[in-house]
């Protein structure tokens, strides 16, 4: 199988299994006593008398069980509410074709005004926040010549009946009799209200049955205080009849019933009486078991009594060392504060030595970038000197050559056939010799 396929199948057995735990919010057949089932069961077989070739809204209609029993003989049948998991559950058991399901909020019906001749709503009230706006609802999807089917537990009665397990967490509002009729009344200006009892009857049923059924019911002071739940009939007009409806269920004989709740108990009494044996058991095995932990235990006393007086002595000895340790802290202490002040006499001397490192820095540094000038200055003479020293070779060396000149000229001259004839007669200049 697809794991396409098979997810359906897990989401439906999970809604399945979520309904199937009753609450007290909604009831499901098969998962309830079969009073209690009965008792929701009557108020659907009341209504059906009503809903014969009609169009049916059964609003917060749960499990769907009570919308099937109004489509047998009801034209077309819709079940509203507002869990998902009801609609789910309600569609996979409840095929008919004249039967559809859908979720929907009871206080905003997605239907036009007037489309249907019979809206019922059962133990839906109580649980709405707000209920005002519901019973608006419903007069506005009813059709003029339609009626209301509205059901609600008895405040007084229901809130005695649960004890000590106090209030229906899901209950927001409960009515008392003059309060539910009170509120129908200024909704509907025709509001015929029954009395719902689970009571105890006897019947004569026919091996082969017959065609007409009579019900002898025992004429009596209605009490609205004392009965278990209110039922309305409301309408837009006037209507016609208020006979006493008696419903009487295939599971409705009383002493069988009886018969099997005492079974039951007999049963639950057994087990309870094997438990109350096997606890008398384990109650003696536990005797035996304290009896060897109590002799535990007194070896636990002695052992732990040993630890006590070794644990004295740590704790003396924990004393003394802790003497001994603060001592230590105050000569500890005390050389601190030396080192502490010998340490700032050192960073103090630092900062001196500091100081004068800096300014002998600063000076050094000025006294050198002095030297750096006047050496730059006299690089500079040394290079004018030098200039001046190669100008003076050349022109000296220039002279030399000069003088050379003139000794050869001055050679040629004394050695020419002139100068020695002038000599002779004493004629001509005198030319020292270099």
């Amino acid at each position: 199988m697809r794991e396409s396929a098979k997810k359906p199948r897990r989401r439906l057995r999970w809604w399945r299994n979520r309904l199937a735990e009753f609450t007290g919010e909604r009831l499901i057949p098969g998962q309830v006593d079969v009073d209690l089932l009965n008792e929701h069961v009557a108020r659907y077989a009341f209504a059906a008398r009503l809903a014969r070739g009609k169009r049916v809204l059964d609003a917060g209609c749960g499990a769907g069980y009570g919308s099937a029993e109004l489509a047998r003989v009801g034209l077309a049948v819709l079940g509203a509410d507002i869990a998902p998991e009801a609609v789910e559950f309600a569609r996979e058991h409840y095929r008919l074709p004249n039967l559809h399901f859908e979720q929907a909020s009871c206080g905003a019906l997605p239907h036009p005004d007037g489309c249907f001749d019979l809206v019922v709503a059962f133990e839906v009230i109580e649980h709405l926040p707000h209920w005002r706006e519901f019973l608006a609802e419903v007069r506005r999807v009813l059709a003029p010549s339609g009626q209301f089917i509205v059901s609600t537990p008895n405040r007084l009665y229901y809130t005695e009946s649960r004890g000590a397990q106090g209030v229906n967490p899901f209950h927001v509002h409960e009515f008392e009799f003059e309060e539910f009729r009170a509120e129908l009344k200024s909704i509907f200006p025709n509001v015929a209200l029954f009395l719902e009892n689970h009571v105890e009857g006897v019947t004569f049923q026919p091996y082969e049955p017959g065609n007409t059924v009579e019900v002898r019911v025992d004429a009596a002071e209605p009490e609205p205080q004392e009965t278990h739940f209110f039922v309305a009939v409301c309408a837009h007009r006037p209507q016609l009849g208020n006979p006493t409806f008696v419903y009487i269920p295939r599971a409705g004989n009383v002493l069988r019933e009886r018969g099997r709740h005492i079974a039951l108990l007999e049963e639950e009494i057994a087990t309870k009486n094997r438990w109350l044996e096997q606890a008398a058991h384990d109650h003696e095995q536990l005797l035996a078991v304290h009896a060897a932990l109590k002799q535990e235990l007194e070896r636990a006393n002695e052992w732990a009594q040993s630890l006590t007086r070794e644990v004295e002595e740590r704790r003396a000895r924990i004393a003394a060392l802790q003497q001994e340790l603060a001592e230590q802290q105050v000569s500890a202490r005390q050389m601190a504060d030396g080192y502490a002040a010998k340490v700032r006499e050192l960073e103090e001397d630092v900062r001196t030595q500091t100081k004068w490192a800096m300014d002998t820095e600063t000076r050094l540094n000025s006294e050198i970038q002095k030297q750096v000038e006047e050496l730059g200055k006299a690089v500079e003479v040394l290079h004018h000197t030098e200039k001046e020293l190669e100008e003076r070779t050349a022109w000296a060396l220039h002279l030399e050559q000069e003088r050379r000149q003139l000794e050869e000229q001055l050679g040629l001259v004394r050695a020419s056939r002139w100068m020695k004839l002038g000599r002779k007669i004493g004629l001509g200049p005198d030319i020292p010799t270099v």
